[in-house]
């Protein structure tokens, strides 16, 4: 029951900042619980962060259901199906090549220099003349890459949504719910694949599940006071430092 706890509060942390979740969780399943593929596993246990999302975000969701705001019923349709065209061949890929996840750490120097654009953006206002559907493809096509374990979901979609000119707020928000229908579709694949994962380790779940509400909330709250070219350049170092301990070993 501790590996549990353990592997359902990183998800629920790691989650919601630009440092690869899957990247952590699925290093730690190794150790903590070997019987998975660890791929599965990290990608399993955002189930648990997806329920904190719509709840979380439940008057939004309650919107796009009733298709009251259509910009961003727009953004998550373009989004979503651009993620699953690019996310599923590099799911494939990355759980018959990458046995060694700790080879998938060394992406994360890729996304350090995102977040390190995302600083720029954020810190200098610059922003790229790119209308919503267009960004749509590109945040979409970017969280496609996050099914390679290095490769931050959270970081690389803020780093795509701050080319536009939106508040920090709009942009967690967007990063945090485009998620939702790519995790429901990988969470059924790879239900069909291993259903043991789901009646075996369902307490993850759980850990996964109230961790992510607490440290949805605590981001989102602290986003609105702090400097978010600040917070971006720290995590950008921290990617760094992971990615150098990756090639070290």
């Amino acid at each position: 029951m501790k590996n549990f706890i353990v592997l359902g509060i990183l998800q629920g942390i790691f989650e919601w900042v630009p440092i690869s979740s899957e990247g952590i969780v699925a290093l730690a399943s190794r150790f903590l619980i070997k019987e998975f593929n660890p791929v599965d596993m990290a990608l399993f246990l955002h189930l648990g962060t997806l329920f904190a999302v719509l709840v979380y975000f439940r008057k939004d969701w309650k919107d796009v259901l009733t298709l009251k705001n259509k910009e961003l019923v727009s953004f998550l349709i373009i989004s979503t199906i651009v993620s699953l065209a690019v996310g599923y061949p590099a799911y494939k890929l990355v759980k018959e090549l990458i046995k060694d996840v700790t080879i998938g750490n060394n992406l994360l120097l890729i996304t350090g220099l995102g977040l390190v654009f995302t600083s720029y953006f954020q810190k200098t206002k610059k922003t790229l003349k790119i209308d919503f559907n267009k960004l749509a493809v590109i945040t979409g096509f970017l969280q496609g890459l996050a099914a390679i374990p290095g490769f931050s979901r959270s970081g690389s979609t803020i780093f795509g949504l701050s080319l536009a000119d939106i508040s920090v707020e709009k942009a967690l928000k967007f990063s945090y719910m485009m998620s939702a229908p790519v995790v429901l579709g990988s969470s059924i694949l790879i239900f069909f694949e291993n259903p043991n994962l789901v009646f075996n380790f369902w307490p993850c779940l759980i850990f996964s599940f109230f961790t992510g509400i607490l440290s949805l909330n605590f981001l989102i709250n602290i986003s609105q006071k702090i400097d978010f070219s600040r917070i971006a350049f720290i995590f950008a170092i921290f990617c760094f430092l992971g990615a150098l301990i990756g090639l070290l070993n």
